[in-house]
């Protein structure tokens, strides 16, 4: 039996692997994707999911979502995945339009008609706060949560402090990690060292007939000269991916522990930095009243620290065979 996915994602290089692992996994029905301004705006990231979902031969609905965040300026990421988010290949627009129910509306939609169902979030996370915000309750109806997002044990990706998704909106970060739902984080560190898809391994990948395969090198051409700018890496960094290949298999992550984890909105210098309580001191009199949301909230988040790398890249080549 399949089991039902909803995907929100900001649709750009990394997101556009990540789609078609899902898409193409045999066991996984892709019940609706929800796009959110992120990599790229709203309009583009839809465009750009409504393309991959054409490429893969896939009938999933797409429904756009938030434009901005709930509180903060908005701010792309197009300098790291081309202006269009896809490597600036002048891909062609999808024969098909996005769904007229918007992505807040869709999401709660989806969850109440698939109890149990698996969400798996790649973008900031404004489409999620806003569902519960509006509904609160379809928080329990979640199987699992699975948040591509933050830098729980090292630097950021955008500050010094902060992985971008979390740094865009750290509000609605702090909404879902408070919340009810039983989130997975899978910070943005598990896709760099031994999981970056190195020169080999694009080779590999590119030896494959499959048209998939060309484009998702294709795609991420941008994002590798911007990451070997950003971290002195050579190859193609993929946290979506990463982040989909845990939500296909729990297994893939090799170490997790659960902790309460905070978002900081208060502070500039370390805006959208997840803050997790690993040695449990939260509850200590020195913290508790910093602490006292997370620790109302009484839900703590199951942090992945560790990847099968090996696992990860036979994953990745047999989705893009």
């Amino acid at each position: 039996m399949s089991r039902p996915f909803l995907i929100d994602t900001d649709t750009a290089s990394d997101d556009a692997v990540a789609l078609i692992m899902a898409l193409r996994s045999p066991d996984v029905r892709v019940v609706g994707i929800t796009t959110v301004a992120g990599n790229v705006d709203v309009k583009r990231a839809t465009r750009n999911a409504l393309y991959i979902v054409e490429l893969c031969g896939a009938s999933v609905p797409v429904y756009a979502g938030a434009e901005k965040p709930l509180l903060r300026e908005y701010q792309n990421a197009t300098w790291f995945h081309g202006r269009d988010g896809l490597g600036d290949h002048n891909y062609p627009a999808s024969r098909e339009s996005a769904a007229e129910l918007h992505a807040v509306d869709a999401i709660i939609e989806t969850i109440e008609a698939n109890p149990g169902l698996v969400i798996v979030t790649l973008a900031p996370l404004t489409n999620l706060a806003l569902a519960l915000a509006k509904k609160p309750a379809i928080a329990a109806k979640v199987g699992r949560c699975v948040v591509m997002g933050g830098a729980p044990c090292c630097e950021g990706n955008v500050t010094p402090a902060a992985e971008y998704n979390i740094w865009v909106d750290p509000e609605a970060a702090r909404i879902v990690l408070l919340s009810a739902l039983p989130v997975e984080l899978i910070g943005w560190q598990l896709s760099r060292g031994d999981a970056v898809v190195n020169e080999n391994d694009i080779a590999r990948i590119e030896q494959s007939s499959n048209p998939l395969a060309r484009f998702a090198i294709e795609c991420n051409s941008h994002a590798r000269r911007a990451y070997k700018v950003q971290t002195g890496e050579d190859g193609i960094s993929l946290p979506d991916p990463v982040a989909m290949c845990i939500a296909l298999d729990p297994a893939m992550g090799t170490v997790w522990s659960d902790h309460y984890v905070d978002v900081e909105t208060q502070s500039e210098l370390t805006r959208g930095m997840t803050v997790v309580d690993r040695l449990n001191v939260a509850a200590d009199d020195r913290n508790r009243a910093v602490w006292a949301p997370a620790l109302r909230a009484r839900r703590k988040t199951m942090v992945c620290w560790a990847l099968d790398t090996r696992r990860w890249k036979e994953a990745l080549f047999s989705a893009l065979r």
